[in-house]
């Protein structure tokens, strides 16, 4: 594991990984296409279907969860690098996988945090009014880097990776 989380990105890999965080921002910021919530974003970005990242939106509906977005990497890792029999065990790239974006979530966004609070409403509480523009400017931004987090994760531990295709705008 040390040898693929340390590594530095190749060029194509570090293409993959903005073109996540340009299609999250995109999706959720819904200024170019009509908004999606922070977990439908994510799982957008990947092409994944949408509607059990429906619990996460404002961190499982009520504020009261952890944050969505964040939640909704560590589920688009479980989809792609988790064993398809439900009996099945963990795989060991998905193990290294979240293990990594954990770290990497925490170490990245909240820097000089050991336990950041991930609650949504805690989170978004210090940015005002949630219907409010810096509140939606902070969440964009959070799905954004969520995204590219998530795509840096498979870059790294999955043997393939599913295409970043475009937004479809309207």
């Amino acid at each position: 594991m040390a040898e693929s989380s340390e590594r530095e990105l190749t060029p194509d890999e570090a293409a993959y990984v903005t073109a996540a965080r340009d299609k999250a921002f995109v999706l959720y910021e819904g200024v170019r296409t009509p908004h999606r919530s922070c977990g439908i974003a994510i799982a957008e970005t990947f092409d994944l279907p949408t509607p059990a990242y429906q619990a996460l939106r404002r961190g499982g509906i009520t504020g009261k969860g952890s944050c969505g977005a964040i939640r909704a990497g560590e589920q688009v890792l479980g989809e792609l690098l988790g064993d398809p029999s439900p009996t099945g065990a963990v795989t060991p790239a998905l193990r290294e996988a979240v293990t990594w974006y954990q770290r990497a979530w925490s170490a990245r966004m909240f820097p000089g945090q050991d336990a950041p609070d991930v609650i949504c409403d805690s989170l978004v509480r210090p940015h005002g009014e949630f219907l409010g523009p810096a509140r939606k400017a902070f969440c964009t931004n959070l799905a954004a880097d969520v995204a590219a987090l998530t795509a840096e994760a498979l870059c790294r531990f999955a043997p393939a990776r599913p295409a970043i295709t475009p937004v479809e705008l309207g």
